[in-house]
């Protein structure tokens, strides 16, 4: 079924400081990823993967309620009454954001924020494979997806390649984000941001209206539905460079998880058009790091699409997809194996770790003797 609509209305302007900045600015001033406030509890901080006290007193359920309602509008306090749950966006001063979903469990209000650095970060200090930067660099239609689990480092991926074409393309950059997680200032290209439940009612509008608004580059948030997915494709096969965001755990897992969004009797027409249209598949994970001051750097498996990849996902072989990869290595490509061997080879990751990521153990226990498995036949 498709999401409730979110409400649309102006955010709050309040002349005091709302109480619950203080809350935000500690995870903040910590370098915390998220904020989380349940009633009962002392409001919490997660640092890196785990979640961790602060010295501040419980708080109870109206005491949450108060601290949240005081910075939402009346058409906000509604939808959250009439459903239980509410995204939004939140800024503390000029240059920091929090992603925020306010729920109700057991009768409760809770809250859950997570920190969206104000800075966006180019690929090399975000410790991306050169060929990122290629695919932002030479691709200027069809669909470009970022894909993996939450907290894996999705949204800055992107991010850094929006802010590269703004950087270097004269063209219009449209995103279309619940909520905008970075903001742009225009430097080369001009973006406009439309943020679900502000500007627009949901994503099916804003897919709806995008190609009356002559954008070059697309941004769809998240692909989450057949319509989202839909107008993402459509807009692909019709010139734009479209990026999205999706959660799953490599090239294949992407494949499916976008056909399964499809009717069983309207998948073949979906596998042939995005089997044309899809230009690469970026997957991630993020694991901790051996350096002091980079806590986290992701291991990235790249498809690029070629021929090969797009008759095997044509062909309903995305299983194979992973043989393209490692015969592709020179034209820019890698799997995780590869991504694994390089950051504990450059000391970037424990062995341990890497280990307990490989999608193959004894595969990546080779690799990092210099032995990699051909690829066998693809076609």
């Amino acid at each position: 079924m498709p999401d409730k609509k979110q409400p649309i209305d102006s955010h709050v302007h309040l002349e005091v400081e709302p109480e619950i900045n203080r809350y935000f600015k500690v995870a903040i001033k910590s370098q915390a990823r998220d904020l989380h406030l349940k009633a009962g509890q002392p409001p919490k901080l997660r640092m890196g993967d785990t979640i961790k006290n602060t010295n501040a007193e419980p708080l109870d359920d109206k005491k949450i309620e108060q601290l949240v309602f005081e910075i939402l509008t009346e058409k906000q306090k509604q939808f959250f009454i009439e459903n239980g749950s509410l995204d939004f966006a939140y800024e503390v001063g000029a240059t920091d954001r929090f992603r925020v979903n306010i729920f109700k469990q057991r009768t409760k209000m809770s809250l859950a924020a997570r920190r969206i650095t104000s800075t966006i970060k180019p690929f090399e200090e975000l410790h991306l494979p050169p060929t990122v930067q290629k695919i932002a660099e030479t691709t200027y239609e069809g669909l470009v997806l970022v894909t993996g689990p939450t907290g894996c480092g999705k949204s800055m991926t992107i991010a850094s390649m929006i802010d590269f074409i703004n950087r270097t393309r004269s063209c219009h950059i449209l995103t279309i984000e619940d909520p905008l997680e970075f903001i742009y200032t225009d430097k080369k290209a001009i973006v406009s941001q439309r943020e679900i439940g502000i500007d627009v009612h949901d994503y099916a509008d804003a897919v709806k209206s995008l190609m009356r608004q002559d954008p070059d580059v697309v941004l769809i948030g998240e692909l989450k539905d057949q319509q989202t997915v839909l107008g993402a494709m459509r807009a692909a096969e019709t010139g734009h460079l479209v990026f999205g965001t999706l959660h799953a755990g490599n090239a294949s897992q992407t494949v499916q998880r976008i056909l399964d969004m499809f009717p069983q009797g309207e998948r073949e027409l979906a596998r042939q058009t995005f089997a044309s249209c899809i230009k690469a598949i970026i997957s991630q994970i993020l694991l901790p790091g051996l350096k002091k001051d980079i806590p986290r750097v992701p291991a990235v498996e790249i498809l690029l699409s070629n021929p090969i990849a797009k008759k095997l996902i044509a062909d309903k072989r995305e299983g194979e997809l992973d043989s393209v990869i490692r015969a592709c290595v020179k034209e820019g490509m890698q799997d995780f194996t590869e991504s694994l061997r390089v950051l504990v080879e450059a000391d970037w990751i424990d062995l341990k770790v890497a280990l307990q990521y490989a999608p193959n153990v004894d595969e990546l226990k080779m690799a990092l003797k210099g032995i990699r498995s051909a690829a066998g036949a693809i076609l």
